[in-house]
């Protein structure tokens, strides 16, 4: 990028890249500003924590230990070649272990763990701590290959506690993070003629923006139906939540697809339980073969958080990721859940037997009554192209961590992580705002994990539309984006990219220090008094 201010000609093309590719041109020109100066950028555009949680963490380094020891004692041809954990008496073995290590950082969660998973879960001690050592090993490839039996069962358990009970019985598909089960979701409702090329998707806007762009791929070219949170307070500002006109577009059966990220993406609000309810009934009242997709990540970052899935547990595919919450981008963890009584089920069941007979094909080097692999099934060989089914399924590790993650949460009978996760979010939005010389109005659905400034919102209330009339007329939407790059360092994300009003940035309250989010809102006002001086000295 030039180390200039860039041209409205150049800001107009870079405007057409998604969110995340203008990011790294942003970057490029705040890393020009960090050579310049003697201030480091501040990379408000991604959401990536920067805190994690150590505890499961512990626990996880904690076991290999105990598992490499198991492995030397089964057998030892050399000190650089062993065997792998025994299962008998391995539990025995494990209390032993514990007791020897007491107080060491990780053994505390793990005897919790062993105790807890035997006298409320029911485990068999050895099955249990076997599946735990021989996972932390990595030793196997998955087996079951959807997800390991007591990992699926703890998990399950997270889930009911973190997204609502009426969820129900969900069957657990162990995936590589949100993203990989957004692609495997897709894929496999294109794969088995549940939605076609062309077919019509509603997307609940604004919306992390792969969602928009995975659609206009050309092997789905998805006729998008945008459901808008278009909803207002009322003394004008934006609410984010869905007008009850919108949600009704849905009664059109031939929508097929409903895509959900709630908590919202960039807006960071929990989605109103009254229009979960009416998602709901409209569902039931006039399109009751909708497709739900939900995505969830951000559902632990606020108290009594319901997913969309415990109004419609039999419609809805539930997308969850341990990324966000844990700080765990890097272990690439989620989950696709989806009740074992579904629509999709029915729908493979009602599909032309032309459909059923290509199907058959696709999936017949699996069973000999291919008809009979359920919809949660096919994720998992469609996800590996079908013919390497025999090799699916997320790492052992990695599904270990996953369990430890879930099981620190269930064990927290205080919310004491949760709590803390919370806070830090709430503190470091209140730091932002004191930083604009803002005030947030309370929200009880606020998560605040990100924050959508509608920009040109403030400029109207504050200087009055021949302000905002010279702002549209004179600069492009972006503009401030490549400001806050160029001048300070500052980094966001255009909300127009995700569906928002075009005039509003996106900030991630996640990934900075406290109290560089009151220096990213100094930035901010700094720049927005530039535009005022620029309108009063135009005369205008």
């Amino acid at each position: 990028m030039p180390d200039r201010p860039l041209t409205r000609a150049e800001i107009r093309a870079l405007q057409t890249l998604s969110p995340f590719e203008l990011r790294e041109k942003l970057r490029e020109i705040a890393g020009a500003h960090e050579g310049r100066t003697a201030f480091q950028q501040l990379n408000a555009g991604r959401g990536n924590p920067n805190f994690v949680a150590p505890t499961p963490r512990e626990a996880f380094f904690r076991l290999g230990f105990f598992a490499l020891e198991e492995c030397r004692a089964a057998v030892s041809w050399d000190a650089e070649l062993v065997g792998v954990p025994q299962k008998t008496g391995i539990a025995d073995r494990f209390r032993t272990w514990l007791r020897d290590h007491t107080g060491e950082s990780g053994v505390d969660l793990l005897a919790r763990l062993l105790d807890w998973g035997v006298q409320e879960c029911g485990f068999d001690d050895d099955a249990f701590v076997w599946e735990i050592a021989d996972a932390v090993i990595g030793d196997h490839y998955p087996a079951p290959d959807r997800m390991l039996h007591h990992t699926q069962d703890v998990v399950r358990r997270y889930l009911l506690q973190e997204m609502g009970p009426g969820i129900g019985p969900v069957d657990l598909f162990a995936v590589e993070g949100g993203t990989a089960a957004i692609c495997y979701v897709l894929d496999s409702l294109l794969a088995n003629r549940l939605v076609r090329r062309g077919d019509r998707v509603a997307v609940m806007t604004p919306i992390f923006t792969p969602y928009l762009e995975i659609a206009r791929l050309d092997q789905y070219d998805f006729e998008l139906v945008r459901i808008g949170a278009d909803a207002r307070t009322p003394d004008g500002e934006r609410s984010w939540q869905f007008p009850d006109d919108e949600i009704d577009r849905l009664r059109d059966p031939s929508v097929k697809v409903l895509l959900c990220v709630n908590p919202t993406n960039p807006t960071s609000v929990s989605v109103d339980p009254a229009t979960l309810q009416r998602i709901a009934a409209v569902v039931a009242e006039d399109n009751p073969d909708l497709i739900v997709v939900t995505d969830d990540v951000y559902g632990t970052f606020i108290d009594g958080f319901t997913s969309l899935a415990a109004h419609l547990p039999h419609n809805t595919l539930l997308i969850y990721s341990f990324s966000k919450y844990f700080g765990a981008t890097g272990w690439r963890l989620g989950v696709i859940g989806l009740h074992p009584d579904n629509v999709l089920d029915r729908l493979l069941d009602r599909l032309p037997e032309a459909d059923k007979q290509a199907l058959d094909t696709r999936y017949a080097s699996l069973t000999l009554e291919p008809r009979a692999i359920r919809f949660v099934d096919r994720l998992v060989a469609d996800s590996r192209n079908v013919a390497l089914n025999h090799t699916a399924g997320l790492s052992q590790p990695q599904q270990l961590m996953m369990l430890l993650f879930s099981a620190y949460c269930l064990l927290d009978r205080d919310d004491h992580y949760k709590a803390q996760a919370q806070a830090l979010i709430r503190r470091r939005l209140a730091d932002l705002m004191a930083g604009m010389d803002l005030t947030m109005a309370p929200d009880p659905l606020r998560v605040g994990y990100y924050v959508e400034l509608d920009l040109l919102h403030h400029a109207e209330q504050e200087h009055g539309t021949d302000f905002t009339d010279y702002l549209i007329a004179n600069h492009e939407p972006t503009d401030i984006l490549f400001r806050l790059a160029r001048e300070s360092g500052v980094i966001a994300l255009n909300g127009g990219g995700f569906d928002a009003p075009p005039w509003s940035i996106r900030l991630s309250i996640a990934n900075l220090r406290d109290d560089e989010y009151r220096e990213i809102g100094s930035a901010i006002r700094t720049v927005n008094q530039e535009y005022v001086d620029e309108w009063r000295a135009s005369g205008r």
